[in-house]
């Protein structure tokens, strides 16, 4: 049964609180933070249904480093690979666990596919020297869509660690001649570092923005890598001016380097030549 105008509302109202409470919220902890709003919101056995699937379909999940028990293959899941509590290797081309009637790529997106996950191993290892990626691809009505993850994390301990995941989603449609490509990107980001001399510290976020762009030839890997590449160098900047720039600034304003004397002995200085040049 269709939902009232009214219930529509709540429910639109109930989905935008959540959303902007999680970009408030630190992302290391999504998985925990969207299990207590879900069960903030059940008031309503109905509209609980429905709440709980917008909102997991809404917010991107960490990714989920698993192994491709045909290739020992380390790779990315979330939903985008999943078919019910299975998820397909982008190096076998096999769920695991094993699933019948399963949902596969055609031929010709597979091979596609092979050669994507090729290439973004490469851009992977130039551009973080490290970390992990996987490309999966699925056919639509006038075309393809893709997923491309990049994760790199660094956990020395419980107390100092850091992850960076990238999720870069595709809608490709045939334009006639030409191509058009729809991406939406959301990378999250968090440090946690904890000792003696600095304290803890907790610096976390998430950043989504979308492009698109038409391209008159179907040269789909160089065309998706492009946009991925554009996409993170902007996006990557926006980072470092956002979360490291304001930060620096703020700890700036709050804690000096040099002692309180000296910044009293600055201050004299300064009032004692704006007094000298008043007097000129």
């Amino acid at each position: 049964m269709e939902p009232s105008e009214e219930q529509q509302d709540k429910r639109d109202k109930q989905l935008n609180y959540a959303m902007d409470l999680m970009r408030r919220l630190p992302p290391q902890n999504i998985e925990i933070n969207v299990a207590n709003l879900i069960d903030l919101c059940q008031d309503d056995e109905e509209d609980f249904d429905d709440f709980t699937g917008d909102l997991l379909s809404s917010i991107h999940q960490p990714l989920i480093v698993k192994v491709c028990p045909e290739t020992n293959r380390e790779y990315l899941a979330s939903d985008y690979n999943r078919d019910l509590d299975s998820y397909r290797s982008p190096w076998s081309n096999k769920f695991d666990p094993p699933l019948q009637d399963a949902s596969y790529p055609s031929d010709q997106l597979r091979k596609l596919e092979v050669q994507a996950n090729e290439a973004f191993d490469v851009y992977r290892d130039l551009y973080y020297g490290g970390g992990l990626s996987s490309v999966y691809m699925w056919d639509t009505e006038n075309g393809f869509a893709a997923a491309v993850f990049l994760k790199k994390t660094n956990e020395k301990n419980a107390t100092d660690k850091s992850s960076w995941d990238s999720i870069h989603i595709f809608e490709v449609e045939n334009k006639g001649r030409n191509v058009l490509y729809k991406l939406t990107s959301t990378i999250t980001l968090y440090i946690v570092s904890s000792n003696k001399d600095m304290g803890n510290m907790n610096l976390s976020g998430s950043l989504t923005r979308y492009t698109e762009s038409e391209f008159s030839n179907q040269e789909h890997i160089g065309n998706l890598g492009r946009m991925v590449e554009g996409m993170e160098f902007n996006m990557r900047n926006t980072l470092q001016e956002i979360y490291f720039g304001k930060t620096r600034n703020i700890v700036n304003e709050l804690r000096s380097i040099a002692s309180l004397q000296d910044e009293k002995k600055k201050m004299l200085f300064t009032k004692d030549l704006m007094n000298r040049l008043k007097k000129n």
